[in-house]
């Protein structure tokens, strides 16, 4: 599923995009019955909605509706299929933490700045040291000086 843009008011070039993904209910077809006589209902239905923002404009540049049990970061290669510029700065949450995630973003984008909260628990890689990743540039600087030092030198807190 995707969505129109309709009117772009962003200027041509390259995004900033923000990513993250909200759980949605879906009503099965006899719920209203369990509601009225009283069953308990079994287990209900939800899908992932992840959606990628212009940090810019706020304008929707791709989402992708899934089962509940895809991880955020599997959904990362079609939302980047469907974005039209190419993207400078990617955004997202600890959801998105990982290698598979930060691979994908940088084969199909040369110079993109990724910006991806790592969790607290979160450690600098074998490598750091000699050839550091961006994430490992990241674990070190929240060690060094904080997570909202770090947040507000990214820009992550936006």
């Amino acid at each position: 599923m995707s969505l129109c843009r309709g009117n772009d008011p962003r200027r041509p070039g390259s995004l900033e995009l923000v990513v993250n993904s909200t759980g949605l209910k879906v009503f099965g077809a006899g719920e209203w019955q369990e509601t009225k006589h009283g069953k308990a209902s079994r287990r209900r239905s939800w899908r992932k909605l992840h959606l990628g923002l212009d940090l810019e404009t706020g304008q929707i540049e791709c989402s992708e509706l899934t089962t509940d049990d895809i991880g955020d970061p599997s959904a990362v290669p079609g939302l980047l299929d469907q974005t039209e510029e190419p993207v400078r700065r990617f955004l997202a949450d600890g959801a998105y933490d990982g290698t598979a995630t930060g691979n994908e973003i940088t084969q199909r984008f040369a110079d993109v700045e990724i910006i991806i909260r790592p969790p607290k628990t979160a450690v600098a890689g074998p490598e750091a040291e000699i050839n550091p990743t961006a994430r490992d540039l990241d674990v070190l600087a929240i060690k060094a000086h904080g997570r909202m030092a770090w947040q507000k030198s990214t820009g992550y807190d936006q």
